[in-house]
């Protein structure tokens, strides 16, 4: 699945104020490494829908195994390693007889804070040795999904090298020497960095998988379904938006004979947060995770393009309504590839005059609905235009309720067959008393 820049941003998976994003929402890593490498299995949604399965599959059988995920290492552990691994503190030179213990009790004394970040990163390296070996034992077996298998078996091979062993049977002994630690401090920087740092990298990997598994389970998130059709569909029951702290949640379906949602309802009414939900779950589907609704079945994506937050361009010298145009213009260029693409589009030609936009607008709906590989949802301020679409076959028609009670506002938050017919906006300027405040104008 492909998602461009703008697409990231209007979904808000990624976002400028990160406290804001999808990602940080999700994000239950330990260590600097896993979040990075989590942020890039967002950046890269899978291919194909048996990739899709496979990492559902091992999100799955993570959280069946939860209660045997190793405590030992943690984000000081990875960052302790790394930066031991990068010591410029030179080994002793001989790790055996009499020279060992003369060369140990230099170091010991002479070099007194060098033994002592030695001596620290040693109790580090035990902590991770012994957070992986349990790690391995406790989810590595025959039913082990591919995806952490393949990892796992590496650890394990990495795992079981004589010095290792070694080091693991002294602690199990009682407490290493500092003569043990500088000789096996020796061999470790001399002979297994590369091991160290292998294995370092493969515990990122765990930790961004054992994150997304976390994130499905804190906030009950459900799987979705699958199904490999020739034309694009989704169907959602009880669709929220994870983001919000108290969402309203929906039923959704777009199918290849109703494959157009047009969208109505006032300002604050809910279509943004609607469509972006539904972007959010799309996304979130193709990257193998769990998705905020009680249930989801769907087709594979190509992508999802937006349109949502258009802006205008000063330094270049382009006005809303030229770069809302590049956006559109853009949009049916990727579309044009007879692949299966989610469109989402929110209140079309806002940077033109009404008239403008509903010539715009018209033209520009009546071309989308001839695409039979993709599904789109827009909203738009331009009720009026739904009259001309009503014939068409493939487009729905819902609209968000709001109500007025008594010069009062009420939103619903309610999405209903049809298309919204209130016109509010002089209503909110009475509300906010911006009139009261013209008439106080001298």
């Amino acid at each position: 699945m492909e998602l461009d820049k703008t697409t990231y941003y209007d979904l808000s998976i990624f976002n400028r104020e990160e406290e804001f994003s999808l990602f940080h929402k999700l994000d239950f890593t330990t260590t600097t490494g896993g979040r990075d490498y989590l942020r890039q299995l967002y950046s890269t949604p899978l291919k194909d829908i048996p990739s899709i399965q496979n990492r559902q599959q091992a999100l799955q059988y993570i959280l069946k195994q939860e209660d045997s995920w190793p405590v030992e290492i943690t984000n000081g552990t990875i960052v302790v390693m790394e930066n031991y691994l990068e010591a410029q503190i030179a080994p002793i030179s001989n790790p055996e007889g009499i020279a060992l213990m003369v060369s140990a009790v230099l170091t010991r004394t002479m070099y007194a804070p060098d033994y002592g970040f030695i001596q620290f990163s040693f109790t580090q390296l035990l902590h991770l040795l012994k957070g992986f070996r349990g790690l391995v034992h406790g989810f590595n077996t025959d039913q082990t999904p591919k995806i952490l298998k393949q990892l796992l078996d590496r650890a394990h091979h990495l795992l079981y090298q004589k010095e290792f062993n070694d080091i693991i049977a002294a602690d199990e002994q009682g407490a290493i020497s500092f003569v043990q630690i500088l000789r096996y401090d020796h061999y470790i920087r001399k002979k297994h960095r590369k091991t160290i740092s292998e294995l370092l990298d493969i515990y990122r990997k765990l930790d961004a998988f054992y994150s997304m598994a976390k994130a499905v389970r804190h906030f009950n998130l459900q799987f979705p379904v699958f199904d490999d059709q020739p034309k694009p569909f989704v169907e959602l029951e009880k669709l929220y938006h994870i983001i919000l702290p108290k969402p309203v949640s929906y039923d959704i379906a777009l199918k290849p004979q109703s494959h157009f949602l047009f969208l109505t309802g006032a300002n604050m009414a809910g279509k943004t947060t609607f469509i972006k939900a539904v972007g959010v779950a799309v996304f979130l589907a193709h990257i193998g995770m769990g998705v905020p609704a009680q249930s989801m079945r769907l087709s594979f994506f190509n992508g999802i393009f937006s349109n949502i937050s258009v802006t205008d361009n000063i330094f270049k010298g382009e006005s809303y309504f030229y770069n809302e145009v590049q956006r559109i213009k853009n949009t049916i260029v990727k579309i044009s590839d007879n692949r299966k693409w989610l469109v989402l589009i929110d209140e079309m030609f806002k940077g033109t005059n009404v008239e403008d936009a509903r010539n715009c607008s018209l033209a520009v709906i009546n071309g989308l609905l001839q695409s039979t590989s993709c599904l789109f949802i827009l909203s738009t301020h331009l009720y009026e235009i739904a009259d001309e679409l009503e014939k068409a076959p493939n487009i729905r028609f819902k609209y968000f309720e709001s109500e007025v009670i008594d010069d009062n506002l009420y939103f619903t938050y309610q999405l209903k067959d049809g298309i919204a017919k209130e016109k509010i906006g002089y209503l909110i300027l009475k509300r906010e008393k911006v009139l009261d405040l013209l008439k106080e104008i001298r």
